[in-house]
């Protein structure tokens, strides 16, 4: 078993989504996108697996501590904190408000656009008059 093994049960187990281990691996000042995290989930055949080394999973398992019990000066109960998310999922989605119509305005066919332009490039046109 490997890392990206345990990077994947643990994903799984505690129902986590890419964004939240991002936000979770922020908790230790260890950055990193999600593309770069869905290369971790990959099939091992796939052409852009990557090995998750042992920094990124003590990172996340740090942060993991972090999320779940909190600071010392600010402790949390792990067990409020899952039941919050868990909570958060079975929300009723709503549904999303129709768009209003946007009314566009149309320029008059007969002008033309660039009627009264005077274009500045420097160069002087001579007028004989």
């Amino acid at each position: 078993m490997n890392n990206n093994d345990v990077l994947k049960k643990l994903r799984v187990a505690l129902q986590l989504r890419d964004d939240q281990i991002v936000e979770i691996l922020k908790l230790v000042d260890f950055r990193m996108s999600k593309g770069e995290l869905g290369n971790f989930f990959r099939d091992e055949k796939h052409p852009k697996y990557m090995d998750c080394g042992d920094q990124v999973l003590r990172n996340f398992l740090n942060g993991l501590v972090i999320y779940l019990r909190g600071t010392k000066e600010e402790p949390k109960n792990p067990m409020e904190v899952l039941t919050e998310v868990n909570q958060n999922k079975q929300k009723p989605l709503q549904k999303p408000q129709p768009k209003k119509a946007i009314k566009k305005s149309v320029a008059p066919k007969n002008k033309p656009i660039l009627q009264n332009i005077k274009f500045k490039n420097g160069k002087k046109k001579n007028n004989p008059e």
